[in-house]
């Protein structure tokens, strides 16, 4: 059996973003904005530094909805086929998905799962419409899943004043984890080490188990969505979006 949804996609679909944070609540900035997928939960930025030799992914808000930066997600997972929007100059995937209810489908591309209409090639309209996409047809995510061991915030996120080198220096320098990239059921040693820079910080972490490579799944991806764009394009004809 292939590997389903991994313990920090799960934690990136089902955790609250954007909501207040309860360990620094009386402090200004203290939105949950981003998501440690070594801890599997969502922190903000006062908690950066008990999580900071963590893999962190910043999480950003578009249109209401959770959105993430293409950059950072194509390190952790295959985005092919997923529509992105940009804002503020960068690509951004939306994280859920945006069910739309439609009485026609129109010729041109649509989500495999909202159908909403997308732009072509793209035929999923946001990372989950892929996952569940995949896990439907082919019931193996691991051919899509990429080794990922440093993962670092992008250079305009904010930090916090009372966040300086001193403050992170005092912090405990690991928290509790759970092994991200594996299903929630399931147990993985590791073993090795390697150096790692986050935030200019040299230090040493285990490696984790699992090498995802590359199989004809994919291939077996990219055949069904043609057969999809094909099947759509003979269908009736509405105006796009």
């Amino acid at each position: 059996m292939g590997i389903q949804k991994p313990a920090w996609l799960k934690a990136l679909y089902t955790q609250k973003f954007f909501s207040p944070c309860p360990i620094h609540q009386n402090l200004k900035k203290n939105e949950k904005n981003i998501c440690c997928l070594d801890c599997c939960t969502s922190i903000c930025p006062h908690c950066v530094p008990s999580h900071r030799f963590h893999r962190l992914l910043q999480v950003r808000r578009y249109v209401y909805h959770d959105v993430v930066r293409l950059e950072d997600l194509e390190k952790l997972i295959d985005c092919s086929n997923v529509q992105a929007y940009t804002i503020n100059s960068a690509k951004v995937v939306f994280i859920k998905k945006r069910p739309q209810n439609r009485q026609f489908k129109g010729c041109g591309n649509y989500c495999t799962s909202c159908d909403r209409s997308l732009q072509e090639p793209h035929i999923h309209c946001s990372l989950g419409c892929k996952v569940d996409f995949v896990l439907k047809h082919f019931h193996d995510l691991s051919p899509y899943l990429r080794k990922c061991n440093t993962l670092q915030l992008s250079p305009d996120f904010f930090v916090p004043q009372d966040m300086g080198y001193d403050a992170m220096a005092i912090e405990t320098p690991y928290s509790t984890i759970v092994h991200p990239d594996e299903p929630m059921i399931w147990s993985s040693g590791s073993s090795g080490s390697e150096n790692t820079t986050v935030v200019g910080i040299s230090f040493v972490r285990k490696k984790r188990s699992g090498l995802y490579g590359r199989s004809p799944t994919r291939v077996l991806e990219d055949d069904v969505s043609t057969s999809i764009i094909r099947r759509s394009r003979e269908g009736g004809g509405v105006a796009m979006e």
